[in-house]
């Protein structure tokens, strides 16, 4: 009996699994964008401080370590002062001028009133800018109460100096030709609570000896 010999078919070599490998790669881009828009947030605001700062724009005042080196100029600008409190805050807040007139390049002292008519501590943190905006780049601040927070007791009373001077640069800008006035506008905002809690209310009553 003759035998033939059966010819088996090669079995084709299985196809690499692509879509594993795919799927991580596409996961692994989406993470990453994921935590660089994260992190994008979280700089965003430090960066825009910084470029307010920097540019003055929005309307952000510059802070200056002392005064013009060179001599006030000829040329005078008006300064008005606006005071305002946010909602929640029981503050009285106003300029003790509502206008002056001052030479650019001259370093002027003015002051502020801020009264707490609360029956209780308050803390506060103004906010502050200066209109036109194009002019944020020229005010330059040498002190300001804006720098810091504001503890008032209950009915304290207190005077804030702001120190301050127009750059003499603002005369060559071309965009400012026309200023006549710069507006210099602060609010104050609540920061916290500053009353103390008792201490019987801060801690849980404790047992005393061995029960």
């Amino acid at each position: 009996m003759e035998t033939t010999d059966q010819i088996v078919p090669a079995t084709a070599p299985a196809a690499p699994r692509r879509g594993l490998g795919r799927d991580a790669l596409v996961g692994g881009i989406c993470g990453a964008v994921v935590v660089l828009m994260v992190g994008a947030s979280y700089a965003a605001v430090p960066f825009y401080n910084w470029f307010c700062r920097a540019t003055g724009f929005n309307g952000t005042t510059q802070v200056a370590t002392a005064a013009p080196s060179s001599a006030p100029l000829a040329r005078r600008i008006g300064i008005r002062f606006d005071a305002n409190v946010a909602g929640g805050l029981p503050w009285k807040f106003e300029p003790e001028k509502t206008e002056i007139e001052v030479a650019i390049g001259e370093v002027v002292t003015v002051y502020y009133k801020v009264t707490n008519q609360a029956a209780r501590t308050t803390m506060a943190q103004a906010a502050y800018n200066v209109t036109p905006l194009t002019s944020g780049a020229y005010f330059q601040k040498i002190n300001c109460f804006c720098f810091t927070e504001q503890t008032m007791a209950p009915g304290e009373t207190r005077e804030m100096p702001v120190v301050f001077y127009v750059d003499p640069a603002i005369t060559a800008d071309h965009e400012n030709d026309g200023l006549k006035t710069i507006t210099l506008s602060y609010t104050f905002y609540p920061v916290r609570d500053a009353e103390p809690k008792p201490v019987a209310a801060g801690e849980p009553d404790k047992p005393r000896g061995n029960l």
